[in-house]
């Protein structure tokens, strides 16, 4: 047991290094990178290439390399956007965000499979129950890696803080701030007063060496998983093959359901998208500057980190509706409040109180969606989750594409037009669902050749 929880720690705390940088600078990318759009660009950019990284490569990579070393390999893509943050232009930030988002899929489909080979192979041992044991170290690995978020946050608010470009917020500053913000070339002195070069520097430079960190660790003391050539030779005698399971995910929509639940995991990729994107940009960092977006991120990290625990405990006591309705009501009044609030320095508490909400409805949003894909999709779950990835990756890609070109109070109503539509359509699902199981039991009956009347009489 003690070297495979050595194992599962290792890989915990190299993500928790990996993405303590990765986590703080797609925070900072609408604000730091704002020239041309650049940050949002690249975030764009980034998502697109991990929707088609999550369909071809995984189980490609993963065959060839093996779990140990297609998660060096893809740890080594976040680097080089890391790097590419040292001199962000488009010649070099655009293809570093391709790099990273071909090597997303591969880097967590690689850590899934070898914490689950390895709890599979320790349960064998010690005779054990294989699905308790997976759950253990699944359940060890975020508790460490839910901490990334918080870390990465802390690092650029403590160094951004220390600028020297801070001025003085002017009414007229104010102005291009909030719903009816100044768009691309008219932005205030404090959205254009960027840290000084050499804050960059340090920044970026503790980040890379943060993933540096995280590679060798993997590299020098995770153990390579022994069934790796077992488990290879088995896919290739009993699993679908590579195109079978690719067109599964898209076979898969011809389920009502699936259709029905895309806008709801589209509305996961344009609310987080939004908050990072936007709400960091013509809210924190017009408003109160770019040394404060860090402080804002932890607030709603750390807020989600919570619920997502209690949610997940709730939820076989409140039912999935009850916390979808919770978190519809949560969002929907945030973004009004957003449409109607001008944000204002003397005004702090609330620039952190929206983004905690955020928190407690995202929560909701991640656990429960991901949750009743499991739930209604039990006999296909690749296909499904395949799909879940899909959907997610678009919404991101569609709201980060759109960021520079429309207004925020118009990027809001999109937001709420879509999670309106979501409720209606997750509606019909749980609709669709409650008439299937009241007509199982009377056709089941049927099926034994007793009419439910009959039944009644013996």
């Amino acid at each position: 047991m003690e070297r495979n929880l050595k194992n599962v720690l290792v890989i915990s705390f190299g993500f928790v290094l990996l993405f303590t940088a990765y986590s703080g600078l797609q925070s900072l990318q609408s604000s730091l990178n704002a020239e041309e759009g650049l940050g949002v660009a690249s975030l764009s950019v980034l998502f697109a290439a991990l929707t088609l990284s999550s369909m071809f490569l995984p189980p490609i990579v993963i065959k060839k390399l093996g779990c140990k070393w297609t998660i060096v390999v893809s740890m080594c893509g976040y680097v080089a956007y890391s790097l590419g943050n040292f001199y962000a232009s488009w010649y070099t930030l655009i293809p570093a965000s391709v790099i990273l988002g071909l090597g997303g899929a591969p880097l967590w489909s690689a850590k899934c499979t070898y914490l689950t080979i390895a709890g599979t192979l320790y349960a064998e041992k010690a005779g054990k129950n294989a699905k308790d044991i997976i759950n253990q170290y699944f359940g060890v690995f975020f508790l460490v890696f839910q901490t990334s978020g918080v870390w990465g946050n802390l690092i650029s608010a403590l160094i951004l803080d220390q600028s020297s470009n801070k001025v003085e917020i002017t009414e007229e500053d104010l102005k291009c701030c909030g719903a009816f913000n100044c768009l691309t070339g008219t932005t205030n002195s404090t959205e254009s007063a960027r840290p000084s070069n050499s804050l960059i520097y340090t920044l970026v430079g503790i980040y890379t060496a943060s993933g540096v960190l995280a590679v060798l660790l993997v590299s020098i003391f995770l153990d390579q998983i022994q069934s790796d050539q077992v488990e290879t030779e088995k896919e290739k005698l009993e699993a679908p093959s590579f195109w079978s399971t690719f067109l599964a995910t898209f076979r898969h929509l011809k389920d009502k359901r699936q259709c029905l639940l895309i806008p709801l995991t589209m509305y996961s990729g344009f609310e987080q998208a939004f908050l990072t994107g936007d709400y960091s940009k013509v809210y924190m960092t017009c408003a109160l500057g770019i040394q404060y977006v860090g402080y804002m991120m932890i607030c709603f990290a750390g807020v989600n980190s919570l619920c997502s625990l209690l949610f997940g405990k709730i939820s076989q006591f409140t039912g999935r509706k009850l916390l979808f309705a919770l978190a519809a009501v949560l969002n929907t009044g945030c973004i009004i409040t957003l449409l109607l609030w001008k944000p204002h320095p003397k005004q702090l508490p609330v620039f952190f109180v929206i983004p905690a909400l955020w928190g407690v409805s995202d929560a909701v949003w991640q656990t429960q969606t991901n949750a009743i894909y499991g739930i209604l999709f039990e006999k296909n779950k690749e296909a499904a989750f395949a799909n879940y990835r899909l959907w997610e990756s678009v919404g991101f890609v569609i709201a980060f594409a759109y960021s520079n070109m429309l207004q925020a109070y118009v990027k809001m109503y999109i937001l709420l037009s879509v999670l309106v539509l979501s409720m209606v359509t997750y509606g019909a699902v749980e609709y669709l669902e409650a008439k299937s199981s009241h007509r199982t039991p009377a056709a089941t009956k049927k099926e034994n050749g007793k009419s439910p009347s009959q039944e009644t009489h013996m």
